[in-house]
C-alpha cells in the first residue's frame, strides 16, 4: 500500500481492480460494500479501474450453463454501473468474452499457471482429486488483472504500473497467491484492502445466502421489505429475557442493525453517540431503516437508467480517459 502511495505522490499512476462473481441475477447490500469503496477511490485519486465478471468461475463451481453464468454478468454489471462509475475511466470485462479476445490476459493467466504448482493450490483453496481441472486452474484468471500488461488496450505494453485491489476478506487467498507469484514472473505485487465480511441479518455466525431472501436485504427490495426484514429478522444481541432486552436495548457489539450501521452511516460522530447510548427496543433497526430506505432507493433509480447500451460501452475493450506514455 504505501509503494502505491508513494508512487501517487510522484506523479506515478496506478490503477484499482476488483470484481463480482455473478452467481445469481439479485445482489445484496454486503455486494455493495467494494464497489462503494472502490468509487470513492476512484474519485479521491482519479485512476483507471478494471473490474472482472468471473462468469467462468460460476460457471465451473455452480449448476449454471454458461449463457445463464454470462447473463449474470451482464445483469450484476448494471448493479456495479448504478454506483456511479465514470465510464471514461472503468473497464468492466466478462472473463467468458474478454479471455478469448485478449492475448495480453491470456499470455498473463499461462504464465502463472506455470508458476503454482497442484499441491500449492490444494493447500490455498482446499481442492480434492475430484474438482475438475476448470476449478484447479481458475485462480490464475483471478489473478491476472493484477498485472497491467493484461489491459494492453489501457496500459500499452507497460508492466510496471501498480494495482490496489479493494476487495471483501474472503478473496485474500486468490491475492496472496498473486503476490507470492508476482516478483517470480517479474511483476510488481498488487496491493490490498480488505473490507471485512458483512455478516448476515440473523448474525455474524451465519452466512448470508442468495437462496434465503431473509439473509440479507437485496437490492431489489422495497421499502416495505426493508423495513420488515430489519424489524423480524436482524439478529439484535438478544439479552437473557424480553424485560433486560427492553431495559437495556440491543448490545452493538453484535447487534447486526448496529454493525451495518457501521457500514453505511456516513456520519462518524453520530455512529458513536448511537453506540454509546443505551438503546430502547428497537431503536437500532429503526436507524438502520432510515438509512437503508433511501440507499436502495436511490441504488434502484440510478439502475433503471443504465440501457444495454450503456453496459455495452462500459464492457467494450477500448481505450480510457489516461496517456500511459
Amino acid at each position: 500500500m504505501n509503494q502505491v502511495l508513494d508512487a501517487y505522490e510522484n506523479k506515478k499512476p496506478f490503477y484499482l481492480y476488483t470484481g463480482r462473481g455473478p452467481s445469481s441475477e439479485a445482489m445484496h447490500v454486503g455486494h455493495l460494500i467494494p464497489f462503494i469503496f472502490t468509487k470513492w477511490l476512484q474519485d479521491v485519486f482519479n485512476v483507471p479501474l478494471v473490474i472482472q465478471m468471473t462468469d467462468d468461475e460460476k460457471y465451473l463451481w455452480k449448476d449454471l450453463t454458461l449463457d445463464q453464468a454470462h447473463g449474470y454478468a451482464v445483469e450484476n454489471a448494471k448493479d456495479i454501473i448504478a454506483c456511479g462509475f465514470d465510464i471514461n475511466k472503468t473497464f468492466i470485462f466478462s472473463d467468458l468474452d474478454y479471455m478469448g479476445m485478449s492475448p495480453g490476459f491470456y499470455r498473463n493467466v499461462v504464465k502463472i499457471q506455470k508458476h503454482v504448482t497442484f499441491n500449492q493450490v490444494k493447500g490455498i483453496f482446499g481442492f480434492t482429486d475430484s474438482d475438475s481441472i476448470g476449478k484447479i486452474s481458475f485462480p490464475a484468471i483471478q489473478a491476472a488483472p493484477s498485472f497491467s500488461n493484461s489491459f494492453p488496450q489501457i496500459f500499452g505494453d507497460k508492466t510496471d504500473v501498480q494495482c490496489l485491489i479493494p476487495c471483501a476478506i474472503d478473496q485474500d487467498p486468490y491475492f496472496r497467491m498473486t503476490r507470492d507469484v508476482a516478483p517470480r514472473i517479474g511483476y510488481p505485487k498488487p496491493a490490498l484492502l480488505h473490507s471485512t465480511f458483512f455478516p448476515a441479518l440473523q448474525g455474524a455466525q451465519t452466512k448470508m445466502s442468495a437462496s434465503d431472501p431473509n439473509s440479507s436485504i437485496f437490492l431489489i427490495d422495497t421499502a416495505k421489505q426493508i423495513k420488515n426484514k430489519v424489524n423480524k429478522h436482524a439478529f439484535s444481541g438478544g439479552r437473557d429475557t424480553i424485560e433486560e432486552h427492553r431495559q437495556f436495548g440491543g448490545n452493538c457489539d453484535v447487534d447486526v442493525s448496529f454493525m451495518y450501521l457501521t457500514f453505511f452511516l456516513e456520519d462518524d460522530d453520530k455512529l458513536e453517540q448511537i453506540r454509546k447510548r443505551s438503546h430502547a427496543h428497537g431503536e437500532l433497526k429503526k436507524e438502520l431503516v432510515e438509512v437503508l430506505q433511501p440507499l436502495i432507493a436511490e441504488h434502484q433509480a440510478r439502475r433503471k437508467e443504465v440501457t444495454e447500451e450503456i453496459v455495452k460501452e462500459f464492457m467494450t475493450p477500448r481505450k480510457l480517459f489516461y496517456d500511459f506514455q
